[in-house]
């Protein structure tokens, strides 16, 4: 069986930038069904790149942080929330590695 890129945990932490993705693709089909501002091309053109560059960029920046989450997690020690700081705070033990 494959491992998984991104556990339920991490995609919970990506949330914060599901959220504005959606926005963005929202606007994105919006506007390519209407046209409320009555733009010619040159206003369409530069308003399409204006929405899609965040989207791209923000979806890589979203892949490449859980990356970086999941494989943190994979392999650094887990603390409770708050705990990390605490003098004496013992790691998480986690239940699939027996």
């Amino acid at each position: 069986m494959a491992t998984k890129v991104f556990d339920r945990d991490t995609l919970l932490d990506l949330t914060v930038n599901f959220i504005p993705l959606f926005i963005i693709l929202f606007f994105i089909v919006g506007y390519a069904l209407f046209n409320p501002f009555k733009l010619g091309s040159v206003g369409r053109i530069l308003q399409y790149v204006l929405l899609v560059a965040p989207f791209v960029l923000l979806a890589i920046l979203t892949y490449l942080s859980g990356k970086a989450i999941a494989s943190t997690e994979k392999s650094d020690p887990v603390y409770m929330p708050g705990a990390a700081t605490v003098d004496g705070a013992e790691p998480i033990e986690d239940e699939h590695e027996e």
